[in-house]
């Protein structure tokens, strides 16, 4: 009779803690295994701009339903979208464009991009401009509008990037640092006042800030300078009264919610109906005219009412991925110029997402922002589009990335988007003063006078000692009275007799 073989005891069953901990750790291994990827930063650029603007297309369409529809013009309820929907087919031609354009092209424009700038922000000024709500800083061409301080910032951040990396040895004389950039921001500055536009006015603020600090400017310029823009905010706050409607609005937001504090009022109540799931997309209300402009300054505050916190927290998440990504690009790429640029445009991005969520959540004055890539396309959308694009262009520069593009080939979106593989970065030419008198810089030394390789040089030492052996092996016959003479003639004599004796 056979017994039947004991089954072999199961295995001990690890305690959760311990299998989550081990998720993690696999999970973490995996995500910094993609990250070390040479692509990474470029791939993360793009699908970060895909759903950006995905979700802007759909936000747009949910907010701009009610407000296109309008019988007397014949404009149906969806005309803003259909707008909407060329801004984004032109952004994305100009993506495309910041993605293939070398970088080194870009930095030789700036300069002629932000003379152009200057002018087009003087001609707005002329009977040229067109107003659109108070302030005249928009060309009206046909059925579209441009404005042209959104260009002037990305042409600023370009031009000065340009400067202040070919002043990089002088930076820290103030009269370098300073000149020529803070004098043209200024009057960048001083012409979209003259608008009036404090909104853009505060993002140029912003790309000046990032330029110096990316730049490597003492801090305490920084200081001085944040004192100075906080002064002129003030006053310019006291000398508008429409400006110091909104801050008196902001500081007591619940002592006139039926004039200037209407919209941030209507924007918070917004956000709670919302709640943690949101009413779902196209089930709010905040579209049917209880927040004007909704699909432009206050999108967000629809994404709270009709995606609930969850869809807040995914736009946040969203952001600061940008912010990482910006960074992460800045700090891998060896070029200064690229560094610069790199991380002033992402300063740039997130700090207008973060004025905008700010005001819509009652935490800053409503200074009329857009929510880069999601709110109603126009100017800003497509110069958001060249930004992203500029990004993507530099993370194909990292010195990783120009290796594997490079050696590897361009690669599946490489291949698509028909882009030129990048150049790898050449520093220039160092060369050193000659003097303290600031005379020309040494030349590299001609041919003759430099140093002759280790084989010759070798040469030249067993030469002369080669010489000297020889000397001395010969007969001195030269000596005072020939007795030197006599003396090495017996010497010899007795050396032959000693050899033939021996033989």
């Amino acid at each position: 009779m056979t017994t039947a073989e004991p089954k072999p005891a199961p295995p001990p069953k690890r305690p959760r803690r311990e299998r989550k901990e081990s998720g993690f750790v696999a999970v973490r291994t995996a995500l910094t295994a993609w990250l070390s990827r040479p692509l990474a930063s470029f791939h993360l650029v793009l699908a970060l701009t895909g759903v950006l603007t995905v979700i802007g297309i759909v936000m747009v369409l949910s907010a701009s339903s009610v407000a296109s529809y309008n019988p007397k013009t014949g404009s149906g309820v969806y005309s803003l979208f259909v707008k909407h929907l060329v801004f984004v087919a032109i952004g994305s031609v100009v993506f495309w464009l910041g993605l293939r354009v070398k970088l080194e092209r870009i930095r030789r424009m700036s300069a002629t991009a932000t003379v152009i700038c200057l002018g087009l922000l003087v001609l707005v000024l002329t009977p040229l401009g067109s107003e659109v709500n108070g302030s005249q800083g928009w060309f009206k061409i046909g059925e579209f509008t441009f404005q042209p301080v959104e260009a002037a910032k990305v042409a600023l951040a370009f031009w000065g990037a340009h400067i202040l990396v070919i002043k990089y040895n002088v930076i820290h004389q103030w009269r370098h640092l300073l000149v020529p950039v803070v004098p043209i921001a200024l009057l960048m500055f001083a012409l979209v006042m003259l608008q009036p536009d404090l909104g853009g006015t505060v993002t140029l603020a912003v790309v000046l800030l990032a330029l110096l600090w990316f730049a490597g400017a003492p801090k305490r310029l920084f200081g001085v300078i944040l004192a100075g823009g906080l002064a002129g905010v003030l006053v310019l706050a006291v000398i508008a009264p429409y400006r110091l409607a909104r801050v008196m609005s902001f500081l007591s937001p619940d002592a006139d919610v039926t004039a200037e504090g209407f919209q941030a009022n209507q924007a918070k109540l917004a956000l709670a109906d919302g709640g943690f799931l949101g009413k779902g997309l196209g089930q709010g209300t905040s579209n049917w005219g209880y927040l004007p402009n909704v699909q432009n300054d206050f999108i967000f505050a629809l994404i709270g009412e009709e995606l609930g916190l969850i869809g807040c927290v995914v736009v946040l998440l969203l952001f600061g991925g940008v912010a990482v990504v910006g960074l992460r690009i800045a700090t891998r790429n060896i070029d200064p110029w690229i560094r610069i640029v790199s991380g002033t445009l992402t300063v740039f991005l997130v700090a207008q997402a973060g004025i905008n969520i700010g005001y819509v959540v009652g935490l800053l004055p409503v200074t009329g922002v857009t929510l880069p890539l999601i709110s109603y396309g126009g100017t800003s959308l497509v110069i958001t589009m060249l930004i992203m694009g500029v990004l993507a262009n530099a993370a194909r520069h990292e010195p990783e990335a120009v290796a594997a593009l490079r050696t590897q080939g361009p690669g599946k979106f490489g291949r698509l988007l028909r882009l030129p593989a990048p150049d790898p970065y050449r520093p220039p030419a160092t060369r050193k003063a000659a003097g303290r008198s600031g005379a020309k810089a040494a030349r590299p030394a001609p041919r003759a006078a430099r140093p002759a390789p280790a084989q010759e040089r070798r040469r030249s030492v067993r030469e002369p000692v080669r010489r000297s052996a020889a000397r001395t092996s010969t007969t001195r016959t030269s000596t005072s009275r020939g007795g030197a003479a006599r003396t090495t003639a017996s010497r010899g004599t007795r050396s032959t007799a000693n050899r033939r004796g021996h033989r």
